[in-house]
């Protein structure tokens, strides 16, 4: 007999009809000598029509009371599901996220998980009841007894908790879809269906807009390895399990937010090219890593940054054994380069730098916590250690640092983040990015018989902010993006020009990062309040971007990935405004009118299509 927590949308319980067929697939689950945990969301399109009531009263509602109000979408559906399962003679209990002793922080319409109070909900359990949770939501403390809810995704992220907390043999998340597709099937309806995806792989895709699961969810499940399996509840199809590594040990106390960060890694063999103004225009990243690929050269980081006139800059490392090949490639094609943009200039200048050492910290916790690359710079620039590219993704910041620095960056980040010497880890040469190391949060190995690239995402959600001429000296970036996290404003891409100006004896840099849509205004507005007080630049925001990516651990030391991604959107004459790259993923900006051709293109270019349609239920 196992022990299943299931999770039910608002689409699969979005009608009577719906929620007795619900009713009736865990009955049949519980004939088969199953204990059942039933967690559900509101009713179809219920919290949109509560929020729209609350604008109708006020335009700005109080957090608080629209806790209360939206806390109550769930309840309808528990009680009716409880109902219909009682009427098929099955014992049944509905309970609210306070009645089943999810404890939370005092964060109305955000709050996170500190912890579960099982008694009450193993009780009902070993009665033979099946207990049906309202997902979403939480309560305070139990003294204040505050109704909180989790925000956009809390559903998922209410059902994984419980599967932690119960030790659940495994957790289904039921959707209006197969199961995790190779994209989006509304974009491109050839999509197809994966049988497993690794968490880290799905941390990715969920972070990048992929909304069959929210990342909160995925975090918690690679954290304490809960087996997720997401699944249809319009069929009976086997969907498509999330899988991950034996977790060590965590405590299930503050289960979502213990540490962000569960490891600090490094590795001194790199090495870094940059070509500087290249003409910035559709198929200039192709031609140049078509080349590299060819040359069977690996690359590790790539960035390009916001492009300044009519030119852009692009870097990549390389592990030290393979500079000069990298170099050659770079020297024998800027001429190319050159040519095409303005022969009687002296752009596409070559870059090479020895002595660099790459430092990382990983953590599926940082998902949503604006602070935490704050921390990292700001550690660094209290060591005294300048950074010269970053590199971001859903669960890693990377800075290339002075190889000479290492030893001290890699000493102030594990002291500031409180890991231990033993969940530290380094790289060295012929590692391919250490996928077989025990560290938590390095690239899981690709599965068995997968394609390098197991899905593409698009984000339309995002704005471009870029600084002009920030002063190039430790602490700048750790003062811009400490602004940032205290107006709780998360950023997900991150670039530093290669590009270097000396202005009034100051060398200086451009940086660029993306952030919420939403947030894009309020983020200009603040950073040009302090521009001149702290000597930047001008500050210019491009909310007119789409961010396209591809996700899949498979990638790893396969150096034609990325060039395969840019000839895709070179062949369709879309421009890449920026690249910025981690182990397992490729992540491209572009316009935001290109952002679905981008993604249809790519999609094609690496075959991920399959021979079914699917139509995702209205």
């Amino acid at each position: 007999m196992a022990l299943i927590v299931q999770k039910y949308g608002g689409t699969s319980v979005g009608s009577v009809e719906r929620i007795q067929a619900v009713a009736q697939r865990v009955y049949k689950t519980v004939k088969a000598g199953n204990s059942i945990v039933v967690v559900v969301s509101a009713m179809g399109k219920t919290t949109d029509g509560l929020v729209k009531l609350a604008t109708e009263i006020s335009p700005n509602p109080n957090r608080r009371e629209m806790d209360m109000l939206l806390s109550t979408g769930e309840q309808v559906t528990i009680a009716l599901l409880s109902m219909a399962l009682q009427e098929l003679g099955q014992p049944a209990i509905s309970m609210t996220g306070a009645q089943v002793g999810i404890v939370t922080e005092a964060e109305h319409s955000r709050a996170r998980i500190l912890h579960i109070e099982t008694t009450r909900l193993t009780r009902h359990i070993n009665a033979g009841k099946v207990v049906v949770v309202a997902g979403f939501q939480g309560i305070s403390s139990v003294g204040e007894m505050e109704i909180t809810t989790l925000g956009r995704g809390g559903s998922d992220t209410s059902a994984v908790a419980i599967a932690a907390a119960l030790k659940a043999n495994f957790c289904e998340i039921y959707t209006d879809v197969p199961g995790i597709l190779t994209t989006d099937p509304r974009l491109v309806a050839e999509a197809q269906l994966m049988d497993a995806i690794s968490c880290d792989e799905m941390l990715e895709l969920a972070s990048l807009g992929a909304k069959v699961l929210h990342p909160r969810a995925v975090e918690i499940a690679r954290n304490y390895g809960v087996p997720l399996v997401v699944r249809s509840s319009w069929t009976d199809q086997p969907g498509t399990w999330v899988t991950s590594a034996k977790p060590q040990g965590r405590s299930l106390i503050n289960l979502e937010i213990a540490r962000p960060v569960d490891a600090v890694e490094f590795d001194t063999n790199q090495a870094k090219v940059a070509l500087l103004r290249v003409p910035d225009k559709p198929g200039v990243a192709a031609r140049l890593f078509g080349e590299i690929s060819r040359q069977k050269v690996d690359v590790d980081l790539i960035i390009q940054s916001v492009h300044e006139g009519n030119s852009n800059d692009i870097a990549f490392t390389v592990t030290t054994p393979i500079l000069k090949r990298a170099e050659a490639v770079a020297t024998a094609i800027a001429p190319a380069l050159r040519s095409q943009s303005n022969p009687k200039s002296d752009e596409a200048e070559v870059m090479v730098e020895h002595n660099i050492a790459k430092v990382s910290i990983a953590g599926a916790g940082m998902i949503g916590r604006p602070g935490v690359a704050a921390k990292m710079f700001a550690t660094l620039a209290e060591a005294g250690v300048n950074i010269q590219m970053i590199s971001t993704s859903e669960v890693k910041v990377s800075c290339v640092v002075n190889a000479a620095q290492c030893d001290r960056a890699v000493t102030a980040l594990r002291t500031a983040f409180e890991i231990e010497a033993g969940e530290q880890g380094s790289r060295g040469a012929g590692e391919s990015a250490c996928i077989d190391s025990p560290l938590p949060l390095r690239p899981s190995a690709p599965l068995p018989n997968c394609p390098p690239v197991r899905g593409v995402a698009l984000d339309l959600n995002q704005a471009r902010l870029a600084i002009r001429q920030l002063p190039d000296r430790p602490g700048m970036a750790a003062k811009l993006f400490g602004l940032l996290a205290q107006h709780n404003i998360s950023v997900d891409m991150i670039i530093q020009s290669q590009r270097c100006r000396v202005i009034d004896g100051v060398p200086r840099r451009d940086i660029a990062f993306t952030v919420s849509r939403i947030d894009g205004e309020n983020a200009k507005k603040m950073l040009t309040q302090v521009a001149a007080e702290l000597g930047w630049g001008e500050v210019v925001l491009d909310s007119a971007i789409a961010k396209v990516s591809i996700v899949g651990a498979g990638m790893v030391g396969q150096p034609g990935i990325a060039a395969k991604m840019f000839e895709a959107l070179a062949q369709q004459q879309i421009n890449i405004q920026m690249i910025a790259t981690s182990e397992i993923k490729i992540s491209c900006v572009v316009a935001q009118e290109q952002g679905v051709k981008a993604l249809q293109a790519i999609h094609a270019a690496f075959e991920l299509a399959g021979s079914e349609k699917f139509v995702v239920p209205a």
